[in-house]
């Protein structure tokens, strides 16, 4: 995906047309209407180009499961900076912001892994989050209700028919596992139980994903960040292809949304 590094307004309409063009690819089976996407990053932002490109495919709004430390929510007029342009709305930290916007994202979206700071004294950046149709589960959640906890709380908002848009930030793991990312956040979750959490709702629609904001100048020597981040590609590629094996084999691929059993974490 060749990519300009020099005007982030013309990078996005490179990235949003190559999503396309490989959503019209053709599928190895008939009964799968458009490929699935799996992104590495790199920055957060490339989020905003694949839900244009699956909302145009799809035709209705995209539910997505964020994993991350912080909303990436943000009203770009909560940047405090004095010059601003219309490139710089465009962000790592507003890019579904922009989504819901544009009407991308539908109102069952879920953060998980939660302890962002606010950008003010109040709770304003929560109640544009609550606009734009998110629910949160912040890290600390984890210790109250586990791992299952946090799995049934994200099935029971998304279910398993919607078309999911699965984003995993590695900052949502502590950066004592995973130091090598930009806007590291004390308090997180360890890849083992980020890893469960993904196995427990590999019954999620999932039509595309990305794991980003993946820095190696700050990993450490043994690499841990990079290990992680390819274990968890690992496991959303393998739920992805485990969903399309069971569609194949119930003899349709369940396209509209509908009622649907909830897996367990096993």
């Amino acid at each position: 995906m060749p990519l300009t590094p020099f005007d982030n307004e013309l990078a996005l309409k490179q990235m949003t047309t190559a999503y396309l063009s490989l959503l019209h690819r053709p599928t190895s089976t008939s009964s799968l209407r458009h490929p699935k996407l799996i992104s590495l990053g790199g920055d957060h932002s490339i989020a905003l180009a694949a839900l244009r490109a699956l909302h145009h495919v799809y035709r209705k709004p995209i539910t997505v499961l964020h994993f991350d430390a912080h909303l990436d929510t943000w009203l770009p007029s909560k940047y405090p900076v004095f010059w601003t342009s219309p490139q710089s709305v465009f962000t790592h930290g507003t890019m579904f912001h922009l989504a819901a916007r544009e009407s991308l994202l539908s109102n069952s979206s879920v953060h998980a892994g939660l302890r962002t700071r606010l950008s003010g004294a109040d709770f304003g950046d929560y109640e544009d989050d609550d606009a734009q149709g998110w629910m949160r589960i912040s890290a600390d959640d984890i210790d109250d209700i586990g791992t299952a906890g946090v799995i049934a709380r994200i099935l029971d908002r998304i279910g398993t028919e919607r078309e999911v848009y699965l984003s995993v930030d590695i900052d949502v793991l502590d950066p004592g596992v995973a130091p090598g990312t930009g806007t590291p956040e004390p308090g997180g979750w360890t890849s083992r139980e980020l890893i469960r959490i993904l196995r427990g709702v590999e019954g999620l629609n999932v039509v595309g994903a990305d794991v980003v904001e993946v820095a190696p100048a700050y990993d450490g020597v043994g690499e841990q960040t990079a290990l992680a981040a390819a274990q968890v590609v690992f496991e959303l590629l393998t739920s992805m292809v485990r969903r399309g094996v069971e569609d194949l084999e119930s003899g349709s691929v369940r396209e509209e949304v509908g009622k649907g059993e909830g897996k367990d974490e096993l």
